[in-house]
């Protein structure tokens, strides 16, 4: 399973494990080397690998450049899907929602190495699946804002029915154009919530980026 630490990823977990022809092996992740974040999630190993280890499955780290051009990506990609323990595995899931540019992008890569992509969510109606990700119990903070598409006051809020009724209706509620991404840190796919607090907000890179700290670290608090 293709994890970002986001809600899409939480729901398409969630939809596999119900599944009950389907088994998860394990988690993957993209890091972002220098920044020891998820890649444009910005969320903090430690607390990616809290969020696997209260799923209870294992997790593979692949490390990526912060520029990273496609060639490298997919070299880092395909050689963490062919080694162990993820070798013996024919199939790899994604919590893409409708970009036929990305699905097609994953099926061909996936397809060199002789495996298939599942999509679990694809084509649900996104209001819909916003609003039952809150009416299953999910949990879940804003942690990156594109300003070009949604204004940077949204970042650090939390993914509720008040941020999907502040939002433009002209953005998409999951934000699968790329409006906004988040870091879940409860839900039925838990065993227990991930303990967090609330850090600083940056400009970086043409993103707003909320950072959220694990339990016990210092939380400095505002905008640098």
């Amino acid at each position: 399973m293709s994890w970002s630490g986001g809600k899409d990823s939480a729901q398409a977990l969630r939809a596999l494990q119900s599944d009950p022809e389907v088994e998860v092996a394990a988690l993957l992740t993209t890091i972002t080397e220098t920044y020891e974040r998820v890649s444009m999630h910005a969320i903090r190993v430690d607390l990616l690998r809290a969020q696997a280890a209260a799923t209870g499955l294992p997790l593979i780290e692949v490390r990526i450049p912060p520029t990273c051009v496609n060639d490298t990506y997919r070299e880092r990609m395909e050689a963490a899907i062919s080694s162990q323990p993820l070798a013996g595995i024919d199939h790899h899931a994604f919590g893409d929602l409708f970009l036929e540019d990305v699905r097609s992008y994953r099926e061909e890569t996936l397809g060199t190495v002789g495996k298939e992509a599942l999509f679990p969510l694809w084509a649900e109606d996104t209001e819909e699946l916003a609003y039952r990700f809150i009416a299953e119990g999910f949990r879940a903070v804003i942690t990156c804002v594109d300003p070009a598409k949604l204004d940077p006051s949204f970042v650090g809020r939390e993914f509720d029915a008040g941020f999907l009724d502040d939002l433009p209706r002209s953005l998409d509620p999951c934000g699968e154009n790329g409006e906004f991404h988040t870091f879940v840190y409860d839900g039925p796919i838990f065993h227990s919530p991930i303990a967090f607090s609330h850090g600083t907000t940056i400009e970086r890179d043409g993103f707003y980026f909320h950072d959220v700290v694990p339990a016990g670290e210092p939380t400095p608090i505002g905008i640098s």
